[in-house]
């Protein structure tokens, strides 16, 4: 399957709440594929399909050796939280201290609309919120303190991958690798 373009920080699908998939099909399999080849040859624990510019409630995980997906989730958070270090294929080269619930139950279906519950702790529970607020248009950042907020808008905008683009007056929209192929071109990290 085709690795896609990453999208960055300032594309307006990133922001957009992704709406439920309703269609169990040859395109959302290839849609799940395309998502886990991207976020493996990224690499990256996880990736959401607003992240590749489709706007559905997908996302995939690589986290501790288990690849997996889950369509429209639902989650369950524990009262417990933890604080570590997030980052996002589509800020690159961003880690900030985030604060998420230690654990989780998602509910959502697999490509074929089959029932699937996940249950995480540590790595896995941060991974399935982060992906999760992907499909509801919030990034990491929207979830930090204020001054760390603020530090991690002033790297953004001091990171060459946003400068460039801003100072063409764009957001940036993808960042491409050299080694990508596929039908859609590449891919970024």
């Amino acid at each position: 399957m085709p690795v896609r373009p990453i999208r960055l920080f300032g594309d307006p699908v990133l922001r957009t709440r992704a709406v439920e998939v309703t269609d169990f099909d040859k395109e959302l399999r290839l849609l799940v594929d395309d998502l886990t080849d991207t976020m493996l040859a990224a690499p990256g624990a996880g990736l959401a399909a607003p992240q590749i510019g489709v706007g559905l409630r997908v996302f995939t995980w690589n986290v501790d050796g288990e690849v997996g997906h889950l369509v429209n989730p639902r989650l369950e958070l524990s009262d417990e939280t933890q604080d570590g270090l997030e980052g996002c294929l589509s800020l690159p080269e961003l880690t900030y201290e985030c604060l998420r619930a230690l654990s989780v139950v998602a509910r959502g279906v697999d490509v074929h609309g089959e029932p699937v519950t996940v249950q995480g702790s540590d790595r896995l529970a941060r991974c399935i919120q982060h992906e999760t607020d992907h499909l509801d248009g919030v990034l990491f950042i929207d979830r930090l303190d204020p001054e760390a907020r603020k530090a991690a808008m002033r790297a953004i905008r001091e990171s060459e991958w946003f400068g460039e683009a801003a100072a063409r007056g764009q957001a940036p929209q993808v960042r491409v690798s050299p080694h990508a192929t596929g039908r859609f071109g590449g891919f970024g990290l």
